[in-house]
């Protein structure tokens, strides 16, 4: 069986990433090309600013208090020296091997094995576990699924991941600001002659579409980063056993129906495993499939 590197493998996913953001910019280009086009110059550059302002005021709102507004939406406590001893040992063994600071530490109460990370930097993380992985997993797998949260912290993906959504959101705002404004566009006589109609028509396909393709984009960024984070925990533990067995445990695993109110949909995406395991993974999924994590991980 040929093996992987892991240094390829997030040398390669980082570079897939950094490509499909750089599409979503050409999209918000493209977009904004022909919405110019099709009204004054002089609006559009208007609703361009307020789309810029307003999606970044809103975004780095959250960004900065990533870390307690994901602690809080699942009512997670810090975790405790003395009966979560296991859980602070195996994050102590990471931090050494990774470098990275001692991140605060959170458990939520789920029978489900999971955990997410989150903060704006290493000097600000935080890392969460569900009693079920603390009590479930062993210690190399524990070691394993830290190590996959450690990575995201280590690799930035906080950051990332909001430059995503700040294009995302920016294109969408746009888009709609374009669209609800039909009516007094199509009263404007500039609309006259038939290349007119075509531009004119063009930017309200573009306008529909963008909004689609960005947040088609931004999945598969999420996926890709997931991709990254399998591959750094094993270069921090050098065994990628503890972090593919525990995804075995993972996906073996179905949420109760009083887990399910634990998990707020808008921080799903942060978890080490969609906790909701959609049966259909694909475009519209936030995790890559968990049998493609394992056969990666079984090949390193």
């Amino acid at each position: 069986m040929e093996r992987l590197s892991f240094y390829d493998e997030i040398r390669n996913n980082k570079l897939k990433s950094i490509a499909l953001i750089f599409i979503v910019f050409i999209i918000f280009i493209v977009l904004g090309y022909f919405i110019a086009l099709a009204v004054n110059p002089g609006y559009f550059f208007i609703i361009m600013i307020f789309s810029i302002l307003f999606s970044l005021s809103y975004i780095l709102i959250g960004y900065y208090n990533s870390d307690k507004i994901a602690i809080a939406s699942v009512r997670a406590k810090p975790a405790s020296r003395n009966e979560h001893r296991m859980f602070f040992h195996a994050v102590e063994s990471i931090v050494i091997a990774s470098g990275l600071p001692m991140p605060k530490l959170y458990v939520m109460e789920s029978s489900q094995i999971n955990a997410f990370a989150s903060g704006r930097d290493p000097a600000h993380a935080v890392i969460c576990m569900t009693t079920g992985a603390i009590e479930k997993l062993n210690k190399q797998e524990l070691e394993g699924v830290i190590a996959h949260e450690m990575s995201h912290i280590a690799n930035l993906d906080i950051r990332f991941m909001t430059l995503t959504a700040v294009l995302v959101g920016m294109v969408a705002i746009i888009a709609e600001m374009f669209l609800r404004n039909l009516w007094f566009s199509a009263h404007d006589d500039r609309r006259e002659g038939k290349t007119q109609l075509v531009i004119f028509i063009i930017a309200i396909a573009v306008a529909i579409l963008a909004p689609i393709a960005t947040q088609l984009i931004s999945l598969a960024i999420s996926r890709k980063r997931e991709f990254t984070a399998d591959s750094t925990a094993v270069k921090f533990t050098r065994y990628p056993s503890g972090l593919m067995n525990a995804l075995e445990k993972i996906k073996s695993e179905h949420l109760s129906e009083q887990d399910r109110k634990n998990y707020p949909k808008e921080i799903a995406p942060l978890f080490i495993s969609d906790p909701f395991k959609k049966k259909i993974q694909g475009l519209f999924s936030t995790h890559p499939d968990i049998n493609e994590r394992i056969r990666k991980l079984k090949m390193m």
